[in-house]
């Protein structure tokens, strides 16, 4: 099994591969080519000189998308992970640092786009809470919302309201955006944005109902 313990602590050492006749000076990390070597003979000791030699820079690329330096570390040690599990048959020792570039580069965006989607859902939750009071109890879908009548009537309602207030609206329920965001798009307090908000639903409402709808 791979030892990725093995990828600290050997800076101050100097390694000889057994077998191999690698060896490397200290301070010296080793050359491309004789770490992909390492890799092709199924040397974990492939792990700790890439870590030597490319870790700070592996790290940078993944901070670089995240922007987190634990998910970084992380995407760091996945990487090693994959190159040793696809190097063979891959041989990458003419371009070593380019090959992990691309690994590491596709496991951090790999991860943004999940840690996205999980704060999306859990907006979504949020909005849902907020838009229940507003919304007729037999509808479940965005897509329910979006055809038929009960689109027309959302957007008569929203024809009756000032500029500010349908683009509000339309940032919170439809683009999703936070309470801060919109804060900070148009210049108003958080404060002002939700009792805007709580006012807009309570209005909807009596709209809806107005038209008919069991609320």
């Amino acid at each position: 099994m791979l030892n990725l313990c093995k990828v600290c602590n050997h800076h101050d050492k100097k390694v000889v591969i057994k077998g191999e006749g690698y060896k490397s000076k200290e301070g010296a990390p080793m050359e491309d080519h004789d770490i992909v070597e390492l890799f092709l003979a199924r040397n974990e000791d492939a792990i700790s000189k890439t870590a030597e030699k490319y870790g700070p820079r592996i790290r940078q690329i993944a901070y670089g998308v995240l922007g987190n330096h634990e998910s970084a570390e992380e995407c760091e040690n996945d990487t090693y992970h994959k190159a040793w599990e696809s190097i063979p048959p891959n041989d990458p020792r003419a371009h070593l640092f380019s090959y992990l570039g691309r690994i590491v580069r596709n496991i951090a965006l790999n991860r943004l786009k999940a840690e996205e989607s999980q704060k999306r859902n859990a907006i979504q939750c949020e909005l849902t809470r907020e838009m229940k009071e507003s919304i007729p109890a037999n509808v479940d879908t965005e897509a329910d919302v979006l055809r038929g009548e009960l689109k027309k009537n959302i957007e008569s309602y929203l024809d009756k309201c000032s500029d500010l207030q349908r683009k509000v609206f339309i940032r919170r329920y439809w683009y999703w955006d936070s309470i801060s965001a919109i804060s900070r798009r148009y210049g108003i307090s958080q404060a002002s944005v939700k009792t805007m908000l709580f006012r807009m639903r309570k209005d909807l409402k009596k709209h809806l109902v107005q038209g008919g709808y069991d609320i």
